[in-house]
């Protein structure tokens, strides 16, 4: 396995401390700041470490309370709230310097038969030939941050490859919605808990930023402060994230500083395999004065 794909791996497994008490180290992006999907993935994964073998994950709902500090380690405590016949619900608060950063609900359910429906994925163009994120930041690197231009054109654990672009450096009004495919750059385990926890930190890639697309602005606007409030999934049907996904984002609303943004995940086949819904903060104030 490569090994970006493997540190990931190993960051995501955490430390067991106590019975029902995890720590997981940090990365830094580039920002400083923990990344939403380390702490989602990290949440998970030690909410998975305390449940029954054949139960798998069925929903989190999770609130990003403090911003993260990336230089420095997290813990995670589990509380036990629930094991019923079918399902099992865990409550994770992550602390860092003694204050909780944020929490999370997670349930997880036995696979059982029942009625099945699901929406349609879109028409869309397959990943063959098409440049990745790190392609094409690797062509705007000379223009990017020093610490964001290492970070954007350094290997990635996740490839991701847009069908809809937008470029952050020049950022142009467009409808609010973003088709992405993301696939490990690796094979990876057969562990169906490893790739729910790999594909909810990827979920927060990409994501909230789609709210900005109608207004011409990114997250490298001068003065636009972005970071995600909230984050919910759903996991429908199994799937492999060493294989390709694709991810289906659009933003029904933006208002009060805030914007809403929902996603689907589906395989190549058209099997929808995983929603999301996540309200971000998009807040932008007069670039201080030189």
């Amino acid at each position: 396995m490569k090994p970006v794909l493997a540190d990931l791996l190993a960051m995501l497994r955490l430390e067991r401390i106590e019975q029902h008490l995890f720590r997981g180290q940090s990365q830094d992006l580039g920002w400083g700041a923990v990344f939403g999907g380390q702490v989602l993935g990290q949440a998970l994964s030690a909410a998975e470490q305390t449940v029954p073998a054949d139960r798998f994950p069925h929903s989190l709902h999770a609130y990003f309370l403090r911003r993260g500090d990336a230089s420095q380690p997290i813990v995670y405590e589990v509380d036990p709230i629930r094991d019923g016949h079918s399902f099992t619900t865990r409550r994770v608060v992550a602390v860092q310097g003694g204050k909780a950063i944020f929490n999370l609900s997670a349930s997880f359910h036995v696979e059982e038969p029942g009625f099945t429906h699901q929406a349609r994925m879109p028409i869309v163009a397959g990943p063959e030939g098409l440049k990745s994120i790190r392609e094409l930041s690797i062509e705007r690197a000379a223009k990017l941050p020093p610490g964001l231009a290492a970070m954007a054109t350094g290997d990635r654990p996740i490839e991701i490859r847009p069908i809809t672009r937008h470029n952050p450096l020049d950022p142009e009004a467009g409808p609010p919605q973003r088709l992405l495919w993301y696939r490990a750059i690796d094979r990876l385990p057969d562990d169906p808990r490893l790739h729910a926890y790999l594909l909810a930190y990827a979920s927060d890639s990409h994501f909230i930023g789609t709210a900005l697309e109608p207004h011409a602005v990114s997250y490298l606007t001068p003065g636009m402060q972005v970071a995600s409030l909230d984050h919910a999934m759903w996991f429908h049907r199994p799937f492999r994230l060493d294989e390709w996904l694709l991810y289906v984002v659009d933003s029904p609303s933006a208002s009060g500083s805030c914007g809403l943004v929902r996603g689907q995940f589906f395989r190549r086949d058209g099997t929808l395999v995983a929603s999301t819904a996540q309200e971000g903060l998009m807040r932008q104030r007069a670039p201080a004065a030189r």
